[in-house]
């Protein structure tokens, strides 16, 4: 591998095999494997997280795996304020980092770091929305316009959440949200680093995906999720993919295999969305792993 890079992130489409990848990367590289992913984190779902399995956390030592509970809250600032801590003590000790996962917004929020304004100001809040009510959505927008122009263009008109949210941060801080947003702080251009993106084609992804979900049904998830009766889950935790399909099932609501077919069906989507959010990032270089994990090796010759 050329250049030599501090920190390496492993992205692409779930089920593509970035785990796999990741492990033996870092056994060649001596690194230790940060995950970047919004549902490995909850201990109690091991499967329905899709967790790496026992053997690969004893192999490498691996971060942000089921760290917290499912009754916790868990967001992309709570994720940047986790893993980077973490980046930075696996290079203080000499060894590599191997960033991965699947979800481009918790990358980019380590790579190019993320905007933390003040919490919400409700009341302004409130008065912004019924301005909306009373004069359109139109006539936030034009004011946003004013005030920050180059936020306005990146806003659709009609998403008032997103121009109500620069208008408050406007109003309170007296300067443009997107000011602001140049100020962000991220690992991109303080570490060396590469990025790669693992692909397939999409009949075969679709098959893999297809296979684990059979896998995760074998491995007990639907007891899994029975054990999750009666506790509180976080916002987060409410839209692990497995997580309503098996508790419809399990209140009556349908049979196992049309739980089966939902998760299925809505991890092909959440493939296509990731791919969707990392082909738009140039700094990713692509590897088509479709004829063999072999392929992954070609990250040695970049």
């Amino acid at each position: 591998m050329n250049s030599n890079p501090k920190i390496i992130f492993i992205v692409g489409p779930t089920a593509v095999g970035k785990s796999d990848v990741a492990v033996e990367l870092a056994k060649k590289i001596d690194g230790e494997i940060v995950s970047c992913d919004s549902m490995q984190v909850y201990r109690e779902v091991p499967i329905a997280g899709n967790q790496p399995s026992a053997e690969q956390l004893r192999e490498i030592p691996h971060h942000l795996i089921g760290c917290l509970s499912v009754t916790d809250s868990f967001d992309v600032n709570l994720y940047r304020h986790m893993a980077a801590p973490v980046i930075e003590d696996i290079l203080k000790r000499g060894r590599k980092a191997i960033v991965t996962g699947g979800s481009g917004l918790y990358a980019s929020a380590l790579l190019d770091g993320i905007f933390e304004g003040e919490g919400p100001n409700l009341p302004l809040r409130e008065q912004l929305l019924d301005e909306a009510r009373e004069h359109g959505p139109d006539f936030l927008y034009r004011r946003l316009e004013e005030l920050d122009p180059a936020s306005a263009q990146k806003i659709h008109p009609n998403n008032v959440k997103r121009v109500i949210r620069a208008l408050e941060v406007c109003l309170i801080s007296q300067q443009p949200i997107s000011e602001l947003q140049r100020h962000r702080e991220g690992l991109w251009g303080k570490y060396l680093i590469r990025m790669f993106g693992l692909s397939m084609q999409r009949q075969a992804l679709y098959e893999k995906i297809n296979r684990r979900v059979w896998k995760m049904i074998d491995q007990g998830l639907v007891d899994e999720i029975k054990s999750l009766n009666g506790i509180p889950l976080g916002r987060t935790a409410q839209y692990l993919i497995g997580v309503r399909e098996i508790q419809r099932h399990l209140r009556g609501e349908y049979l196992l295999e049309k739980a089966i077919e939902d998760i299925r069906l809505n991890t092909r989507h959440l493939a296509k969305r990731q791919m969707t959010w990392f082909k738009k990032d140039p700094r990713v270089q692509w590897i088509d792993i479709t004829n063999g994990m072999k392929s992954w090796e070609k990250i040695f010759e970049n």
